[in-house]
């Protein structure tokens, strides 16, 4: 399923904020919403708004690397989500699809590593059928949290 980032926000929850990547997928109305580091939300909101900020951050560097290396990402598929414990949650899982000199090859990848790096290069994405049923969410919890952009001074 072709998917999209919608946003990068911060959710209250419990255990304080925690920032989350909100992936619009096509034809749906629901998202899929993964919850990450606050770094990552950082870069990826930075890869979205390709802003330069002189020095490369790891994203960035990685980036760079494979570019010199003759690699390109072809697109980045959020493959399954993990049981966690007492079915209590998830840990999302992420293919990197590399095309490479020595021909295309599948890197596994945290998707907020995936998705920064998606996010400086415009490469597709897609989310599995069953990462869609199972992560799916109504698209209005997450459209009055704020950007990460907004609280990114806070934490």
């Amino acid at each position: 399923m072709d998917a999209a980032i919608d946003a990068v926000r911060v959710a209250g929850t419990p255990q304080g904020p925690v920032p989350v990547v909100v992936l619009e997928v096509e034809d749906e109305d629901d998202v899929v919403p993964i919850f990450i580091g606050f770094n990552e939300a950082v870069s990826i909101d930075r890869g979205l708004e390709a802003e330069d900020i002189g020095r490369p951050l790891t994203h960035d560097l990685l980036l760079d690397v494979m570019e010199e290396l003759g690699s390109r990402i072809e697109r980045v598929v959020v493959s399954e989500i993990e049981s966690g414990a007492n079915d209590r949650g998830g840990t999302y899982i992420a293919d990197l699809h590399l095309q490479t000199p020595r021909g295309e090859t599948v890197i596994d990848a945290r998707p907020s590593d995936s998705l920064a790096l998606a996010a400086r290069t415009n490469a597709p994405i897609e989310v599995t059928e069953d990462v869609f049923e199972d992560g799916r969410d109504d698209r209005e919890k997450f459209e009055h949290l704020e950007s990460v952009r907004d609280v990114s001074g806070e934490f």
